[in-house]
């Protein structure tokens, strides 16, 4: 799971490099952006939740 997170994390600078570079809209950006951002909150607390379930054992 961390790898995913560290391609989330790789995917979000490239859309806002994208965004920036005006290759996106900023209704494609926001849209792509908040997505992004979802997907790394559900990472990043299952990430957590791994780790603190492997230190629990």
């Amino acid at each position: 799971m961390s790898i995913a997170l560290k391609e989330a994390n790789e995917t979000e600078y490239f859309l806002e490099l994208l965004f920036e570079t005006d290759y996106l809209i900023e209704t494609e950006f926001n849209t792509l952006h908040q997505r992004c951002g979802e997907i790394k909150g559900k990472l990043i607390s299952t990430v957590r939740t791994a780790k603190a379930n492997e230190l629990a054992r």
